[in-house]
């Protein structure tokens, strides 16, 4: 697992996961009220900027458990915090996780999230060893969709109305990827 008081920083080519801070509630405001961005997420969006600072303090909680481990994804060019990705239900008894992540709209289809996903990806399984990551995905979301294919996930199951997100009933597709199907970057 994890030692120290905070996540540690992972660079890839135009993005880095990093620690987020007080100094990124701002940031998390705009990402997680951005309605266009969590049309297809299981919460509705942030109305009030107090909602990030919870968020954050849930975030910090959850690392100091070693329960989530969530880092920004920051912009190298100008160090802007422009989605966050996510290790979440960590169980290293059976050495899995859930994957989440959230990119602001405004940043879509530039390639960000292509870089962000196999770093975040690529810690989990040469770093802290997990056999399985699986991700929960709306089915509506063919972005997220095309993401996973192209990183080896395979959807393994769908669970039909499983959220009420702000009264609509949703359903999701769950994916998984194995170690052993990683095809991602060898370790460092």
């Amino acid at each position: 697992m994890i030692e120290g008081r905070q996540l540690p920083t992972i660079d890839a080519r135009r993005v880095r996961l990093r620690w987020l801070t007080d100094a990124d509630v701002d940031a998390l405001f705009a990402i997680f009220s951005d309605p266009v961005m969590m049309r297809f997420w299981a919460t509705p969006p942030m109305k009030e900027r107090a909602e990030a600072e919870d968020y954050l303090r849930r975030i910090h909680e959850g690392f100091a458990g070693k329960t989530l481990f969530q880092w920004g994804v920051e912009r190298k060019e100008d160090a802007r915090v422009i989605g966050s990705f996510t290790l979440f239900r960590l169980d290293a008894g059976n050495a899995r996780a859930e994957i989440g992540y959230a990119l602001g709209s405004a940043y879509w289809k530039m390639g960000y999230m292509s870089e962000a996903l196999p770093a975040g990806i690529g810690f989990a399984f040469n770093t802290l060893k997990l056999r399985r990551l699986e991700a929960d995905v709306d089915p509506r979301n063919d972005n997220s969709l095309r993401i996973l294919a192209k990183l080896g996930f395979r959807q393994e199951g769908l669970l039909r109305e499983r959220w009420n997100v702000g009264g609509e009933i949703q359903d999701t597709a769950l994916f998984g990827l194995l170690a052993r199907e990683w095809q991602g970057p060898a370790p460092a």
